[in-house]
């Protein structure tokens, strides 16, 4: 679409008379600018590069200790150099003091930092503070926050505390396997755990200390000694398709939609994410605090942008690019490749809209294999490996795939149209998150880090990518898109982005392909195993208005205990049996950390649901086992944040033990229990974003995943002010034990049992049902 002759520099012909030069100065002056914005950049990062890495020193610091240590050993009639640069007989006495003043000043700050960075890294290895009292504070844990500030250096950067941050523990081999079998005892009969608390104490007395001393040794070595092989082997190294195993999906604004025209919403949305790299290359993003002190490891949103998943026949790799200033866009069977700059700059929204405007209107037909090509990411991975060595190392196809695996992020323009439908609430949101998940199962990149997905209505969505980053990078993006879409950046009155379209913009390249038979015969393999899984999946969302956080407060409970017994009663009623769950959380409080997993499914928790199941148990017991087993997983949702879950250790030594040549029965038999209830809670991270009291229409609807286990059921759920939480339930239809609407219902009656047991009066409470 775009004229060629934009695309080029110069022209020459050559005649009788010699050769003759034609400039096109306008190609030239972009060129220059271009150049002129990579020098900037490069700049920028040289200068962040630094004062992270001085952190929490400052430049303004080392101004104090040289002009601090000059003016006292002036008045002290010292010599600042301590005779160090006496030697140096082509300078002055003046300029000996000087330059050794700077020397040893600029030493003495650099001790001063290293000293404050160490002292910050053993303030930050202890996690006594999680173990407070939800709400109160003890002294030593505000001495030690005190402390901390005190440490910390003014206006920290996004990456200023990576180098402060503690590395992840090792727990002891005795801990973690006890731990182990307190979380198996619910699940198995007396005999069953029995043999698995043989295996268990074998594994401890014999063959673990060997496999802990290689993973010790590896933890002082690398900066965090799971996180390098959980991304290897349970993302990178896995052969099936990525598409709902894999990748997730975050969901617009549940109930309105700024603007009906997609190429509008697309152009705000477009430029909000760009802004936010851009921000996000100047290390702008303030780095998240809990309790607006203690920092989280930031090192995930290094390849947020400019990432690609590129398969292989053993394993995939993640290709990251420094720089790229281009998105990937697919719209009805057509690639292009559209530049975000122009004239130096980034373009604004209206120019986005015009460029997408473009797009939409472009009546060309998709090349041959073009339209399905797209599936090949969503099918085997070993299939499209080979694919891709075979049909796109050289010529067009090379070149194409390039400018999608380059891109800053992917685009699809879905010619469906999805939202909430007040009317028909079910069918509409179910229909939503699967478009999301999958869409066509050619319409999505499924290797970029995220797609960014725009329907015909203007409603859009994400889809991304799970190896480089855990979903609470992704919706930290996502948080800043949807703030900024209506808010700040807003709309005109007939729903196109505000400003002025480019006279002179040049437009998007369509990509160019030659696709063979023999590799179109590939791409329908894998549109067809894409397709079977797709349609198998079994999708259930439901906006939980009948109360929220505000209430469960209330009760003296966490809403997030609360919600994963709720889940355990659910599961029981459903399947009549109690199952092993999976609920993520974070290891960011170390450096590199990622995920640990919380095993919900507890004895107290078991013996809570028995209760509730008992028609004779009475009220107060069964409140008694709830506030239990709330406490129990607490205290799990504590030791898997600071370091002592079970399964991230479990999965090193395992590891370890293949590649000693050792089989271990114990590990073998831990890790090939399939999780049947998987779980995910997803954290509104920038509260002052959103302002639901004022505007609550603006509430998003949160995300979702596919399940992890044939036979069970995946969860996520977002908690929204303090009167909605949104369910998101995946399940497959080809299994005869599950249900996604029917576990919906055991989930939302579940929420209302446990509430009921509170006996809170609803008006003393102020409590309004929607």
């Amino acid at each position: 679409m775009a004229e060629a002759h934009q695309a080029v520099a110069f022209q020459f012909t050559v005649t009788p008379d010699g050769i003759d030069l034609h400039l096109c100065h306008e190609a030239l002056r972009q060129i220059y600018l271009s150049g002129l914005h990579s020098w900037k950049k490069r700049f920028i990062r040289f200068k962040n590069g630094v004062m992270t890495g001085v952190y929490p020193g400052s430049p303004s610091g080392l101004l104090v200790v040289l002009v601090g240590y000059m003016s006292t050993t002036k008045y002290a009639k010292i010599d600042p150099s301590l005779g160090m640069v006496t030697k140096l007989k082509y300078v002055t006495e003046e300029g000996q003091r000087v330059v050794g003043g700077v020397l040893i000043g600029t030493g003495l700050w650099i001790a001063v930092t290293f000293v404050m960075r160490n002292v910050l890294k053993c303030l930050l290895s202890w996690h006594g503070w999680m173990f407070n009292r939800h709400g109160s504070l003890n002294l030593k844990t505000k001495i030690w926050l005190v402390l901390v500030k005190l440490f910390s250096g003014p206006k920290p950067m996004l990456y200023s505390f990576q180098s402060s941050l503690p590395r992840l523990p090792v727990p002891p081999v005795k801990d973690t396997v006890r731990r182990y079998l307190d979380s198996a005892r619910p699940l198995m009969d007396d005999e069953q755990y029995k043999r698995m608390e043989g295996l268990a104490k074998d594994f401890e007395k014999n063959l673990g200390p060997r496999l802990q001393w290689y993973l010790k040794l590896k933890s002082w070595w690398a900066s965090n000694y799971v996180s390098d092989w959980w991304e290897e082997y349970i993302y990178l190294r896995g052969r099936g398709p990525i598409m709902v195993n894999s990748n997730y999906y975050a969901m617009d604004f549940l109930y309105v939609i700024p603007t009906t025209r997609p190429a509008a919403r697309a152009g705000n949305s477009i430029h909000a994410i760009m802004m936010y790299r851009r921000k996000l290359d100047r290390a702008q993003i303030k780095p998240l605090m809990v309790l607006n002190t203690i920092p989280l490891c930031s090192s995930q949103y290094e390849r947020m942008f400019n990432t690609s998943r590129v398969p292989g026949v053993e394993s995939d790799v993640l290709q990251h690019m420094n720089e790229s200033k281009h998105i990937a866009v697919y719209h009805k069977g057509r690639f292009y490749k559209v530049w975000m700059f122009y004239d130096g700059r980034l373009l604004l929204p209206r120019e986005v809209e015009q460029q997408i405007e473009r797009i939409l209107a472009d009546k060309s037909e998709p090349q041959p294999g073009e339209e399905l090509l797209a599936a090949l990411t969503a099918g085997d991975r070993i299939p499209w490996a080979k694919a891709r060595s075979q049909f796109f190392s050289r010529g067009k196809n090379k070149q194409s795939l390039d400018a999608v695996e380059k891109a800053a992020f992917f685009v699809t323009l879905d010619d469906s149209e999805q939202r909430y439908d007040p009317e028909n609430p079910v069918q509409s949101l179910d229909s939503y998150g699967k478009s999301l998940l999958h869409g066509k199962c050619y319409d999505r990149w499924f290797d970029k880090s995220f797609n960014l997905i725009v329907f015909k209505n203007g409603t859009m969505g994400l889809n991304a990518e799970h190896s480089w980053a855990d979903a609470p990078i992704v919706g930290h993006l996502w948080e800043h898109v949807l703030s900024s879409d209506p808010v700040r950046l807003g709309y005109t009155e007939d729903g196109h982005c505000k400003g002025n379209s480019h006279p002179n913009l040049p437009g998007p390249q369509r990509l160019q392909w030659d696709i063979p038979e023999e590799c179109q015969a590939v791409i329908s393999g894998s549109l067809k195993v894409a397709k079977a899984l797709a349609d198998d999946v079994d999708m259930h969302i439901i906006p939980f208005k009948d109360f929220g956080k505000g209430l469960i407060k209330k009760c003296k409970t966490s809403p997030d205990g609360f919600i994963q017994i709720a889940l355990q009663l659910a599961h029981f009623r459903d399947k009549g049996k109690f199952c092993l769950t999976y609920e993520a959380s974070m290891t960011r409080l170390f450096r590199e950390g990622r995920t640990e997993t919380v095993r919900s499914c507890t004895s107290q928790t078991c013996d809570f649901v028995r209760a509730m199941m008992n028609d004779k148990a009475t009220v107060g017991l069964s409140l008694m086992l709830l506030k239990v087993a709330a406490e129990k997983h607490q205290d799990l949702y504590r030791l898997a944040m600071t370091g002592n879950g079970i399964d991230r250790h479990l999965f090193c030594l395992y590891l370890v033990s293949k590649y000693l040549g050792e089989d271990s029965a114990f590990l073998k038999e831990v890790l090939s229990q399939p999780w049947r209830l998987s779980t995910s809670q997803t954290p509104l991270q920038q509260l002052d974003l959103f302002d639901l009291k004022k505007h609550p229409e603006y509430v998003t609807s949160g995300g979702g995943f596919g399940p992890v286990a044939d036979d069970g059921y995946g969860v996520s759920y977002i908690i929204l002010g303090e009167d909605l939480i949104n369910f998101h339930i995946s399940s497959k239809h080809s299994s005869p034990e599950t249900d996604s609407h029917r576990f919906g219902s055991n989930i939302r009656q579940a929420m209302l049992d446990l509430l009921d047991l509170f006996q809170l009066d609803n008006k003393e409470n102020n409590f309004k049902i929607f």
